[in-house]
């Protein structure tokens, strides 16, 4: 019940700052209601453990309903950096591909600033 606790105040934590970056426009609207989403699933999941546990065992799974939950999260990481990943090769074939065409329309623009 403790761990419960200090897992909530974690997670409220990190909602009142989403919330704070969202009022100084640090974070986007999908980006955000994204991240209020995960963390009010979360939260119901860590105060919903007893019945997730209970779960768990009728579908004849031999660990904990923490263990679940555990494994899920480290998917969803995973599957994150994947699309995180994914996201950042596309913006550096976009900077590349820029970057390209400058040159190619300015082949003498560092002769002129010197």
């Amino acid at each position: 019940m403790f761990q419960q606790i200090i897992a909530a105040i974690v997670i409220l934590f990190f909602v009142f700052k989403l919330i704070w970056q969202k009022k100084k426009g640090q974070v986007a609207r999908n980006e955000f209601i994204f991240w209020i989403v995960f963390w009010i699933i979360g939260l119901a999941a860590i105060l919903s453990l007893k019945q997730i546990d209970n779960l768990v065992a009728k579908m004849g799974f031999s660990g904990s309903g923490i263990n679940i939950l555990f494994y899920i999260a480290v998917i969803i990481i995973f599957h994150l950096i994947i699309k995180l990943r994914i996201r950042m090769e596309k913006q550096e074939k976009n900077i590349t591909k820029i970057i390209r065409e400058i040159a190619i329309n300015n082949p003498n623009s560092e002769n002129k600033e010197n």
